[in-house]
């Protein structure tokens, strides 16, 4: 049995329940508040259908992740793809070499991601990390298939993202390269959302935004939302929650070491807020002046810090661009 047949009702039994899990993940991102913001993102998540963008994924740990497939002859296993589909949480889709390399994210993460985009009609969007194409197709549900295009540098992903959109009847713009240098020949941008994490904000992407635009990615543990003024101008502070997404590939510059953490206090070392003030300022701040200073401000939240691009430089901070604490970023 294909993905297809649950799809198309070939096989009601399996219909009916991806439809049933499908009404279950709209309440619980309901009561998450994800959308709050933009409910209109509601019904792209009512209307497009989770599973054909996960014909298969790996489930359990990652020491013994299981694959389920939809087109299992068991139909016991077929159930729990289907269900698992719906699940409120991220789906490993591509593993290399025992490692993760593409995923399907948590639907509550994305409509918050969604929401917080704040898309109006006619808006010029671009997708940084294709993924399975289940987050082009919900913008392409919201703004039509011309306003949408993903960039991913793999082509199998890409190639699998197209498969699955037209599955689901959509066809956006899907563009094998380097996301992190944008894709100039179909922008300007009104919009940038990013599914994968960043150490720095490529200056491609403000060059090929109008002013106002704004972005929207993973940065260290969290998520920044940034407003572009010009092509070497932009500024935003980080949103509330937690995130975390495989990071953008085909930026050549090496990742800073993770700092160790071991003479640290274990209520420090523990706690996810200090974690994140960590993973920003890496490479800058050690982790003895990190617990200073986090203890010092009194374990500051996320909406506390902030990310400025201003030329060639760029540096996070916490509080106000201009203020006591900032650490440069790499260029």
């Amino acid at each position: 049995m294909s993905t297809h047949a649950v799809h198309e009702g070939r096989d009601d039994d399996l219909g009916d329940l991806a439809a049933s899990a499908r009404a279950e993940l709209l309440r619980v991102i309901e009561a998450s508040g994800a959308w709050d913001g933009d409910p209109v993102w509601r019904e792209a998540f009512e209307a497009v259908p989770r599973h054909l963008f996960v014909p298969y994924y790996y489930a359990g740990a990652v020491s013994g992740r299981q694959r389920l497939w939809g087109g299992s002859p068991d139909p016991r296993t077929r159930e729990r793809w289907v269900r698992g589909a719906y699940t409120d949480a991220p789906l490993a889709t591509r593993m290399r070499d025992g490692e993760l390399v593409s995923s399907s994210s948590q639907p509550s993460l994305m409509a918050m991601m969604l929401a917080e985009l704040e898309v109006e009609d006619g808006h010029n969007v671009l997708e940084i990390g294709a993924g399975t194409g289940y987050n082009a197709a919900l913008l392409a549900h919201r703004l039509g298939d011309a306003l949408v295009t993903t960039v991913d540098l793999d082509p199998e992903i890409t190639e699998s993202a197209r498969r699955h959109l037209a599955a689901a009847g959509h066809h956006p713009v899907v563009v094998t390269g380097d996301g992190a240098r944008g894709v100039p020949e179909r922008g300007p941008f009104d919009r940038i959302i990013a599914t994968c994490t960043l150490s720095s904000v490529p200056r491609a992407w403000l060059t090929q935004c109008r002013p106002g635009a704004r972005i929207v990615t993973p940065f260290a543990t969290g998520l920044a939302a940034l407003t572009v003024l010009d092509a070497e101008h932009a500024e935003g502070r980080f949103l509330h929650t937690s995130a975390y997404f495989v990071p953008l590939r085909g930026d050549s510059r090496p990742e800073p070491a993770v700092p160790h953490r071991g003479a640290l206090p274990a209520r420090a070392r523990e706690h996810e807020l200090f974690r994140f003030l960590l993973t920003l300022t890496r490479g800058t701040l050690d982790p003895q002046e990190a617990y200073a200073l986090w203890e010092r401000e009194e374990r500051p939240v996320r909406e506390r810090y902030g990310i400025t691009v201003s030329g060639d430089q760029e540096w996070a901070w916490l509080d106000e661009p201009t203020g006591p604490y900032a650490w440069p970023l790499p260029a």
